[in-house]
């Protein structure tokens, strides 16, 4: 078949994307696309299904403009149609045309079925695999993260035989994404030949559906149960699915009889992963389950500075002590708002300080200015359901004696007062029980995730 004008024009943007974005990020979202149409009213460009379609439209809308209008052609409009690629149109994007480029630059001429570690033909184009940026060597370890942290490296260094399976939980943004792909990145690092499978729950959801509509079942199992290293992300989302949870059970124990290694991240510990089937929770506590809290103060401080550095941005002392209290729980916020400081110093060449910073995020959530101890006590007491006159007295009830505790701890984490003022607060004559009470509630809060949700959702309703 002849190369069209369309052909031409897009394997042109195509080599652009190619260079400009990851393998992974190419393969998933370019590989089957082609131009349809290309004239002075618009550009439309094919695409194989509406996942793609979503993606490309809200992601890289201004990466395909920029790489048109880099290569000389006007951007009107651009669209995207769901249209399959016609047979014998082989562009850039696919096996034929990557073989010939890798051929041109003189690379090994290695197809995706010679790679185990990359998406399979049989699967589904939008399945996303691992992503390169996320190593061991650039993950910040803390407190909250250690064990985690040595365990996933301990299963990298000897995938199959320690901690199978492996079951990281904890809130949102703390970080089990970035270890679990660690793992799945440092498996293929030392061993090319490696089968590495990491997807989400929602997408292996999906692809099951998939397979029932399409009868390609026997695919879905082989592809799964054949993986020397099943990486699955927030598993919570099985919860009620009886016929994903069969199906992820009868591939649970074909791995784990084979000795390969499965890593399973959620937001919360199997326990408490409400409708989900015993077999299944039972199996998920064989190996080792891992409670990943919330990163200290230290370890967010040293994340800020970090991602600065990557950024090759260098922030005084006093702006990543602002950003460390103002995002407290969640790393991608914390992310987030520091791209946003950078972006904006950037554009207006300024250098970051506390005035600039404080005045972008100042509708973040921080410390309010004049948050006291009777605020803290008091909201201790709604928490728990009990009058404010319980707490404050000398009644030594658990139900009220737990959350005069938890009231003294936060006196002393959020407004740092002292241990006799803190008892003062309490009605407290001997400040020895704050200090009992703020080393028992700290103890309790790296043991205990119901104490330590308690604590967060205090906060939380403090800091609003």
């Amino acid at each position: 078949m002849s190369i069209t004008q369309e052909d031409r024009v897009w394997q042109t943007v195509l080599g652009d994307l190619e260079i400009s974005l990851s393998r992974a990020n190419y393969v998933t979202w370019f590989k089957n696309t082609h131009l349809i149409e290309h004239s002075d009213e618009k550009i439309v460009v094919g695409v194989p299904n509406v996942f793609i379609k979503n993606q490309l439209e809200k992601k890289y809308l201004k990466t395909i403009a920029d790489s048109l209008q880099k290569n000389g052609f006007s951007v009107p409009a651009l669209e995207f149609k769901i249209q399959a690629l016609a047979p014998g149109r082989a562009g850039r994007g696919s096996d034929s045309g990557m073989l010939a480029a890798q051929k041109k630059a003189g690379r090994p001429t290695r197809l995706l079925e010679d790679r185990p570690h990359v998406t399979s033909p049989l699967t589904h184009t939008y399945r996303q695999g691992l992503n390169e940026k996320y190593t061991f060597e650039n993950f910040v370890v803390g407190a909250g993260n250690e064990l985690a942290y040595a365990a996933c490296q301990a299963v990298a260094a000897e995938p199959g035989t320690k901690y199978n399976p492996l079951f990281l939980y904890g809130g949102v943004g703390i970080g089990k994404t970035h270890l679990i792909q660690a793992v799945g990145n440092a498996v293929i690092a030392q061993r090319s030949n490696a089968r590495v499978v990491y997807i989400s729950s929602e997408q292996f959801v999906q692809e099951f559906v998939d397979a029932l509509r399409f009868k390609k079942n026997t695919d879905f199992a082989g592809f799964y149960r054949g993986a020397d290293v099943l990486i699955i992300d927030d598993i919570q989302f099985f919860a009620g699915k009886e016929k994903i949870q069969e199906e992820f059970f009868h591939t649970f124990n074909a791995l784990h009889q084979a000795n390969k290694q499965m890593i399973i991240s959620s937001d919360k510990p199997p326990r408490d992963i409400p409708t989900l089937e015993d077999r299944l929770r039972s199996r998920f506590v064989w190996g080792m389950s891992i409670d990943m809290q919330n990163p200290d103060f230290e370890t967010r401080c040293a994340i800020i500075q970090t991602k600065a550095e990557n950024k090759d941005m260098e922030l005084p002392a006093d702006v990543v002590d602002f950003l460390a209290t103002q995002f407290q729980t969640n790393i991608r916020e914390l992310e987030g708002a520091l791209n946003q400081v950078i972006a904006f110093c950037e554009m207006r060449d300024l250098s970051p300080n506390l005035a600039i910073v404080s005045g972008l995020l100042g509708g973040a959530r921080g410390r309010p200015k004049h948050l006291s101890a009777r605020q803290i006590v008091e909201r201790c007491a709604k928490y728990y359901q009990i009058p404010l006159e319980d707490i404050l007295g000398p009644k030594r009830d658990k139900d009220i004696v737990v959350p005069r505790q938890i009231a003294m701890y936060l006196l002393r984490s959020e407004l740092h007062l002292s241990f006799p003022k803190i008892a003062h607060e309490l009605g407290r004559k001997d400040h020895t029980t704050a200090i009992h009470s703020v080393e028992k509630i700290e103890k309790e809060a790296n043991l205990d995730p119901t104490v330590r949700t308690a604590l967060q959702d205090i906060r939380d309703k403090l800091y609003v």
